[in-house]
């Protein structure tokens, strides 16, 4: 309620001073918030669409909360209102700056760009985060490595051998798939999906992205287990261990069967793409494109000038908005096409994810 108010003060206040400004200053500033007021309909409006997301943000964090923990049932697909909440927030963001560039505020500890997130918002997306560790808990029977990290390095590394790499661009293809886990799940094994009902594990598979990537490894094993024995027998403990369990919540063969049905077919790529795109974090925003747009990212590498291949089907973009790309702000959202290069560079939203993913990288060649 005293969002409401709040806000209809200031759009009342607003337009007062709107009524009392003379013709030749029609940038009059409130002094309490030394914001300029004109063209005041469009800063009226951004801070109505602003306060309202605010406060749906903080309302559906406190009923998730309360319905957490105080055992009550939840609905289905219960992160999907928290989702959009955090996106919406996000975009009405980013037009109240747009209307008010001097609304833009200090760095926030997320790395997001202050023009889309209000530091003094953090602790909303701290709750935010901790009811999705909460919604996405893994099963009580999912079978947890000790190694997770490692564990997708290597069987990047060996799917990438045994397509035929050699161990620099081998080794590229291991980062990237451990890009790969970062950008799913943020580095967090066995995770369920509080979005979805399909999509469960380190990787984020459905059942049959999960079978078929199971089938491809059965075809590659024989050379990968050539090629590094320990990795073989390892693969053998893991399936033993899962047997005819949910392959998805085995972080070992969740990551292999995922990489295998996705990306192995396109590493023997990886030296061409780390050629036009040297810079890794681009090339794991690439290959996490193959996640959530695999078609048109497939034909853009097919194509002559990947970074200007263009996609411009309303379906395909709006699996972007989805994913967090070209979501924020009526400008992004409007946007009827973008080819490679501006899609890469309107991920930004996942580059922290890689940023980690490139540190716990180095980490591991380390040892």
């Amino acid at each position: 309620m005293r969002t409401r108010i709040h806000a209809s003060a200031t759009k009342a206040a607003l337009a007062l001073a709107i009524f009392l400004a003379s013709p030749g200053n029609p940038w009059l500033t409130l002094p309490a918030t030394g914001q300029p007021i004109a063209p005041a309909k469009r800063q009226s409006d951004a801070l109505d669409a602003y306060n309202k997301a605010l406060s749906d943000f903080k309302s559906i964090l406190s009923e998730r909360r309360h319905q957490i923990d105080s055992d009550q049932p939840l609905p289905k697909l219960p992160g999907q209102a928290l989702y959009l909440a955090r996106i919406n927030l996000m975009s009405a963001t980013k037009d109240l700056t747009d209307a008010v560039p001097s609304r833009i505020g200090r760095p926030n500890k997320f790395g997001i760009p202050p023009a889309y997130f209000d530091a003094d918002n953090e602790p909303l997306a701290d709750e935010y985060r901790r009811l999705f560790d909460i919604l996405e808990a893994p099963p009580a029977d999912a079978q947890n490595s000790a190694t997770p990290f490692k564990d997708v390095v290597d069987l990047g590394i060996a799917i990438a051998r045994a397509k035929g790499l050699d161990a620099t661009s081998a080794e590229t293809a291991g980062r990237i798939s451990l890009g790969l886990f970062f950008a799913e799940t943020s580095g967090t094994q066995n995770i369920g999906n509080a979005r979805s009902n399909r999509y469960k594990g380190s990787l984020q598979t459905d059942p049959s992205e999960d079978r078929n990537g199971r089938r491809k490894w059965a075809a590659i094993r024989p050379s990968i287990a050539a090629i590094d024995p320990a990795l073989g027998r390892r693969d053998d403990e893991e399936e033993a261990r899962v047997g005819k369990s949910d392959h998805r919540y085995n972080h070992w063969t969740a990551v292999r069967d995922a990489l295998m049905n996705a990306h192995a077919d396109v590493f023997p790529q990886v030296p061409a793409i780390v050629k036009a795109l040297p810079d890794p974090i681009d090339q794991m925003k690439l290959f996490e494109l193959i996640q959530i747009i695999p078609t048109p990212t497939r034909s853009a590498l097919e194509s002559d000038d990947l970074l200007n291949y263009r996609i411009s089907a309303p379906r395909i973009m709006g699996y972007l908005r989805n994913n967090g790309i070209f979501a924020f702000g009526q400008a992004d959202r409007a946007r009827p096409s973008a080819n490679f290069r501006e899609i890469l560079d309107a991920m930004w939203l996942f580059n922290g994810k890689f940023k980690r993913a490139i540190a716990k990288f180095n980490e591991i060649k380390s040892r």
